[in-house]
């Protein structure tokens, strides 16, 4: 079967269904799964129909990652349509959802919302969503934005680290969240706040320490609190991402008993790096909010297990080289954010299967909730008669190691180098079609943009 190939049944012993992990013929016509047969049969309509028998290999829904920063147009070299799309579908990630930074212009209004649209076409390899940005001054774009089809909006409650999508007061959010009121999109919270009174010493820029103690878990606390104040008042879904500290916790807990609209997402670097393995100068590590201890992490496994953090996804928020810093090594001035968008998978799988954590676990957090967040459920993130044909196929035991030349994002730092992680990715097929299989691509991206109807 060649990569491009369009499939009209997939076939193995081990499928991930909502009702469990059986052999299954998952039928497909056009776009669409249009049946599932849980007895494999050698029927004759089968035999002459494009089929992808994978034996034993694993079949489960395809990845929607909801948290990508792609930075085309402006920065693409940074990254761009063509290399992020490409290293998702090798990671079996068949939708991602963009975010309106660090993209130049960033998507916070509608003009700037076509110009990323246009900057993306025929560029990607998997389907496309794309978020709007919250900043100051742009509450009047916001209902423009959300009738062209985006599904939520993005803001920082801190400066972001680029000065063309600046952070936004009490204020700002009040105005957007009046805007938002009755719209069923989300509005996601970079949730971290300035504090006058930390002010740590700052002896050894290239000491991770010294970074860590400049970012502590009260800036990620307080700016939940006023997160949790401003969904229960408004009525309005809110996001946080990227949640680094298990301190804010209980505070969730808490807004969501007393019917916050409240989610949470958590990612691989938090769950897999600890800060007592950072190694001085190693600012492929750095991100924001930063890698916080191992105990921090345990409780953060700790939540998921317990349904308390709604979904895993990569952040993935590549720069180039120089910004790294990588031949100074200081902390302090790096650029913040960690490339990982193609290991998302593994690197989750290959922590959560020594807990006890199983592929329907994966299901649920980096795929049905992750969709739904975007409101996307109706087509993506399950395998369903109705749904998109988006499917990954992967060997859950199989190991692999994280080289630069199996790295398909543009710029190859990511502090996984070398980490040898399980779960290998054979094939990426997204709505019916082969997009990636064994290393290979097809030539044309066919991916779609997936834009939010105003009616769901």
């Amino acid at each position: 079967m060649e990569v491009g190939s369009q499939l009209s049944v997939v076939r193995s012993t081990n499928v991930v269904l909502d009702s469990g992990i059986c052999p299954a013929d998952i039928i497909i016509k056009g776009d669409k799964i249009v049946g599932i047969h849980t007895e494999l049969t050698t029927a004759p309509q089968l035999c002459n129909q494009q089929m992808l028998d994978v034996g034993d290999l694993m079949v489960m829904p395809g990845v929607v990652d909801s948290h990508v920063h792609v930075n085309e147009p402006g920065r693409t070299d940074w990254e761009g349509y063509w290399t992020a799309t490409r290293a998702a579908a090798a990671g079996g990630i068949t939708t991602l959802i963009d975010m309106p930074l660090n993209s130049n212009p960033p998507t916070t209004t509608l003009e700037n919302f076509h110009t990323k649209l246009n900057a993306a076409r025929d560029k990607c390899f998997v389907d496309t969503g794309f978020w709007g940005g919250v900043i100051p001054g742009n509450q009047s774009a916001l209902r423009p934005m959300i009738e062209a089809g985006v599904p939520g909006f993005k803001c920082f409650l801190i400066h972001s680290g680029v000065d063309e999508f600046p952070h936004v007061t009490e204020a700002d959010l009040r105005m957007s969240l009046a805007e938002l009121h009755g719209t069923d999109r989300v509005l996601l919270f970079h949730a971290e706040r300035e504090l006058t009174h930390v002010n740590p010493p700052l002896n050894n820029p290239c000491a991770y320490a010294t970074f860590l103690a400049t970012r502590p878990d009260e800036m990620e606390v307080e700016a939940i609190r006023l997160v949790i104040k401003l969904c229960l008042q408004y009525r309005v879904r809110c996001h946080i991402v990227h949640l680094s500290t298990a301190e804010a916790l209980p505070l969730i807990d808490e807004a969501r008993k007393a019917g916050a609209l409240l989610t949470v997402e958590t990612t691989p670097h938090y769950l897999s790096l600890a800060a007592e393995d950072i190694p001085n100068g190693a600012t492929q590590y750095k991100c924001c909010p930063p890698i916080r201890t191992k105990s921090n992490q345990e409780k953060l496994w700790s939540a998921l297990k317990a349904g308390k953090i709604d979904m895993v996804v990569s952040d993935h928020s590549p720069c180039t080289a120089e910004l790294k810093l990588l031949k100074s090594g200081n902390f302090l001035m790096a650029w913040g954010g960690i490339s990982s968008l193609q290991f998302g998978l593994p690197l989750f799988w290959t922590s959560a299967r020594q807990r006890g954590f199983t592929v329907l676990d994966i299901v649920n957090l980096m795929c049905r909730n992750t969709a739904r967040l975007c409101g996307m459920e109706n087509r993506k993130g399950s395998l369903v008669v109705g749904k998109d044909a988006d499917i990954v196929i992967w060997d859950p035991d199989r190991e692999f190691e994280v080289t630069e030349t199996l790295i398909h994002h543009k710029n190859k730092m990511t502090p996984y180098l070398g980490r040898k992680l399980h779960g290998d990715v054979f094939a990426t097929i997204v709505r019916g079609k082969i997009v990636y299989m064994q290393g290979k691509f097809p030539s044309k991206a066919f991916g779609e943009f997936i834009l939010t109807n105003t009616t769901q």
